[in-house]
Formats: structure tokens, sequence, C-alpha cells
């Protein structure tokens, strides 16, 4: 399931405070970013919606995501470098957070995980 590792790592990315940030210019809402390995990442926040637009300068290749979140719930979707669409949601309800959907090669995913005290159960 690369797509959940990717989602994740672009989930910690963009929540990375401005210092970590020293290779990326603009502002909160509009930024665009430059990594070690010469990749560029667009980030775009307009309310309750994410857009982020990445490119591989070695490979050429590009990917995209776009997250909205309604309430308990974020919905995102996205284009794989390989061109392929995927698709994820994610949606809390109090301590239990459940996350489905459809990686780029098609193949359904699902992880449910509930936290009571400092013990999270995911299944």
């Amino acid at each position: 399931m690369k797509i959940r590792y990717i989602v994740a790592s672009l989930a910690a990315f963009v929540a990375m405070p401005a210092v970590a940030q020293s290779n990326c210019a603009g502002s909160a809402n509009l930024k665009t970013c430059t990594d070690q390995s010469g990749n560029s990442y667009s980030v775009s926040k307009f309310g309750n919606s994410t857009q982020v637009q990445g490119s591989n300068s070695s490979t050429g290749s590009t990917w995209s995501q776009s997250s909205t979140s309604v309430g308990n719930s974020t919905y995102t979707n996205g284009t794989a470098a390989n061109g392929k669409q995927w698709n994820q949601t994610t949606s809390t309800y109090g301590n239990t957070t459940s996350t489905y959907g459809t990686d780029s090669n098609g193949k359904s995913f699902s992880k449910t995980c509930s936290t009571v005290g400092s013990i999270t159960t995911c299944y």
C-alpha cells in the first residue's frame, strides 16, 4: 500500500513547522518546496481544501492530490506518478479513526484504529 505511506508522508510534510521547511517559499496558504533530490511540490490551501502537485526532476513524472475536509471526514483523490487514479476517505468518530479507499493499482484497502487510554488497536 504505497499510497497510504505517500499520504501519511505528505500529511507530515504539510504539517511541518516553517523552521523545518527552509527549502520552501510562499505563504501558509500557497507554497512551493524543493527537496534535496530536486523534486518540487506545490501546496495550496483554500478553506477546508488542500491541493498538492509534485514533480520528480530526475524522471519527469508528476503526481497530484486534492483533499477536502467536511465535518469529521477528509476526502482525498489523486493521480499517482504512473497516471492512475486513487482515493481515500478518513473519518474520525470519538476515539476511532477509519480509513478506506482504492490505491493506484485498483486495490481496495481499509484500516480502523481505536484508542483507549494509551492503547491503540487497529484492524
